[in-house]
């Protein structure tokens, strides 16, 4: 298939595809948007099954980080990179100065952050090669310490003040105590998350393809720890998927009971038909590029002058932004994924 006939091109303004014999490194880095502002999205490291499974995920990723900017009042734009490999056996040195450099011949039209297989020590490395970078200073904490750069605790912190909106909305509860949650994946999003719902009062199951990462994650909240494909049969208020990509989808929509999905993971509908089918279900569904916008705004803040109220003021404003799809879904009978979109285009489109 050509790159332009692509089902999930979409305009893209530039797709590039990396190669550095020397180092391994085989990734592309995906630009869909500027017009608000410079692209900036995570990159991703993953054991791709193929070329046409990485280059359909980086698509997806950038396009979806032009509208989780849009609708979190940023001015970026949106971009997302992958590096075809394995995080644990491929990842070395050599290997991400190589995509630094990569990141760097762009000339700032991309910014580069930490994702799923890549952590602040990676993104630092990639410095060594490129100032366009973003999610590795020290920030400042609410109780005055200080934090890696990392934006997951801010992802998981919006996460769950939507899900609270969510919650409100479909199931007309303004408290989470004693309320029913299951949570797909739990790494550094997952994992934070589980500890604000716990604090919160809700009750727990989780998974992880990791048993030992589950496991661990708990035993520290009280939770149940469940197998990976029986995640989606629980009786819950609340599914939340925090892993990858394209789990809602016709077999996983079908088992689900929960009347409310809010989680943490990117491109959650397998395809877009998929909103309809869960407002067809009754299933209240949060965008997962809007639920999930703490992180961007987090890496902003982090260029723009980091003050930690600010940003979570910011972070906050997500439960407000939810409420309004949520009502025009209603009132316009169409699925929350739709609503969102076009609130996204809208937005682009008057900078364009």
């Amino acid at each position: 298939m050509h790159l332009f006939d692509h089902p999930d091109f979409d305009g893209h303004e530039q797709v590039v595809f990396c190669a550095d014999p020397e180092s391994g490194l085989r990734a592309i880095i995906a630009v869909h948007d500027t017009m608000l502002g410079p692209s900036l999205g995570g990159c991703r490291m993953w054991p791709y099954a193929s070329d046409a499974e990485a280059l359909r995920d980086v698509l997806r990723l950038s396009r979806g980080m032009t509208y989780k900017s849009a609708l979190a009042g940023l001015p970026l734009g949106g971009g997302k990179s992958v590096i075809i490999g394995n995080p644990r056996t491929d990842k070395t040195e050599a290997l991400l100065r190589a995509m630094g450099r990569n990141v760097e011949r762009l000339g700032g039209r991309y910014i580069v952050a930490e994702d799923s297989g890549t952590g602040v020590p990676d993104i630092k490395t990639m410095a060594q090669e490129t100032t366009h970078v973003s999610g590795v200073v020290e920030k400042t904490t609410g109780t005055g310490g200080t934090r890696s750069g990392d934006p997951s605790p801010s992802t998981a912190y919006g996460v769950f003040v939507g899900l609270k909106a969510a919650v409100r909305h479909r199931l007309n509860r303004t408290d989470l105590e004693g309320l029913t949650v299951a949570i797909q994946g739990v790494g550094s999003v997952g994992g934070h998350l589980a500890h604000f719902l716990r604090d919160a009062g809700a009750t727990l199951w989780v998974t992880d393809i990791n048993a030992e990462q589950a496991r661990r994650v708990a035993e520290s909240v009280g939770a149940t720890a469940v197998a990976p494909d029986a995640i989606f049969d629980l009786d819950v208020d609340v599914f939340a998927p925090c892993a990858l990509g394209a789990v809602l989808n016709d077999d996983t929509i079908a088992r689900l009971t929960s009347p409310v999905v809010a989680g943490a993971a990117n491109n959650q509908l397998a395809e877009e038909r998929h909103g309809q089918m869960l407002s067809d279900r009754g299933i209240l569904y949060a965008p997962d590029y809007v639920i999930n916008a703490g992180g961007v705004i987090d890496v902003y803040y982090e260029r723009a002058g980091y003050d930690h109220e600010r940003v979570m003021r910011h972070v906050e404003s997500i439960a407000d932004t939810l409420t309004e799809i949520f009502a025009r879904a209603d009132a316009e009978r169409r699925p929350t994924a739709a609503v969102a979109d076009g609130m996204a285009r809208q937005k682009v489109g008057r900078a364009r």
